[in-house]
């Protein structure tokens, strides 16, 4: 036991009262990544996830990066612009879909599931409402792991792409009304105030960041906001950001109603990952003035008006009771540079980290806003709000985690 005896008392030994060092396993550190950004094809998506500048970052960190031939023609990037930043420029997208990564600014669909060699990291929004249990399960038996933009959030338990996206589009929206509201669509009222003439009326439904940055642009072209939410904290809030000039309501049938009828603009604006609480009735948009315009910014989750329908940025429009409505899913791709650098800023920065961690699964576990953007953990679904719109059975990721 390394202890001898002094005067009849037994002493440790300096050699046991020294700590032995221990030889340490290091993690596998700075893997080295290969991530692919596909063209959107068909769908009508302008965004991309990564500019050439990221491209080039990750380059310069030894990663490899794999671009589609057009991927990024859209947001105005070229092919040149990419492979001088140091991506290799793909033909065909079954390239594309080998890589490590896979990143899309718009769901990937049941056939490029099919190209998918399995065992990847897939980074793309959900869309609840049109998620599909084929979709899953295929992506389930291809044992890929997903990230959802819906769900993925930051340190400080912010949800970074629906944030950034809400700013975007709760400026964009209000661009779009103007368009709408101009004689080249619609009565040829201007979305604002002029000396002499009432201004024009704005109707917002939700509180949050949309709603918020919508508001604020209506405001300062002089228009009359009026912000519809069920929390009068939220209300309040809002109120003390932009000054006593709005008006704010909660969701009362009979004001509701009146509001309606006297608009220019209506905006669906809750927030965008959640599913809308309130639906318009038809006999409110009914009653709305001619060539009134309704922009759903909630057709992600269902929509907020009975009479929404899905809508693409090619034909963005519609008529249902003489109402123009825009139910475009992805508005802000109509400022697709923008929206792609602001995206690109988000995952530059969790790709550098994945790779640093020496790979997802360590990242994972060392980030918890990341894991909570997590639905599928090698093809194990573990999203409950998937699970229950699918009625599939989903698993805790924190169980998984301490399995892989």
């Amino acid at each position: 036991m390394n202890q001898r005896k002094e005067e009849g008392v037994s002493v440790w030994t300096k050699e046991k009262l020294i700590p032995k060092e221990e030889l340490y396993k290091p993690g596998k550190k700075n893997v080295k990544l290969s991530i692919g950004i596909p063209d959107v094809g068909s769908i009508v998506e302008f965004r991309v996830p990564l500019t050439p500048q990221s491209v080039e970052v990750l380059v310069a960190n030894g990663h490899n990066v794999f671009v589609q031939k057009g991927a990024g023609r859209e947001a105005n990037y070229s092919d040149r612009a990419y492979a001088e930043s140091g991506a290799v420029i793909c033909e065909n997208a079954a390239e594309i879909f080998q890589c490590d990564i896979l990143l899309k600014m718009a769901p990937f669909t049941c056939d490029e599931t099919e190209m998918m060699r399995g065992n990847q990291l897939l980074f793309s929004p959900v869309y609840l409402s049109f998620v599909t249990s084929d979709f899953v399960r295929k992506l389930m038996r291809k044992k890929v792991t997903a990230i959802g933009f819906e769900y993925l959030k930051d340190d400080e338990g912010v949800f970074p792409l629906v944030q950034i996206s809400s700013e975007i589009i709760g400026n964009i929206a209000l661009v779009v009304a103007s368009e709408l509201l101009s004689s080249i669509h619609g009565k040829g009222v201007i979305l604002g105030e002029v000396t002499g003439v009432a201004p024009s009326e704005v109707v917002i439904l939700g509180s949050g960041t949309i709603a918020e940055q919508a508001a604020r642009t209506a405001m300062s072209l002089g228009a009359v906001v009026k912000v519809f939410d069920d929390s009068i904290h939220k209300l309040m809030n809002l109120k003390a950001r932009l000054g006593q000039h709005l008006s704010t309501s909660v969701f009362h049938p009979k004001a509701l109603r009146k509001a309606l009828k006297t608009a220019e603009v209506v905006l669906g604006a809750m927030p965008m990952n959640e599913v809308p609480n309130l639906i318009v009735p038809e006999e409110m948009v009914e009653g709305m003035k001619e060539n009134s315009v309704i922009i759903d910014l909630n057709i992600i989750q269902g929509g907020c008006f009975e009479t929404s329908r899905i809508t693409t940025l090619k034909n963005p429009t519609f008529k249902e009771h003489g109402v123009i409505h825009c139910c475009v899913p992805n508005l802000e791709s109509r400022v697709a540079r923008t929206a792609s650098i602001a995206a690109s800023n988000i995952f530059t920065p969790i790709l550098l980290g994945i790779g640093q961690s020496g790979g997802v699964t360590e990242y994972i576990k060392g980030n918890r806003g990341f894991c909570e953007g997590v639905y599928m953990l090698n093809g194990i679904l573990t999203n409950r709000d998937i699970a229950r719109t699918l009625s599939i059975s989903d698993t805790d990721i924190n169980l998984l985690l301490g399995a892989f």
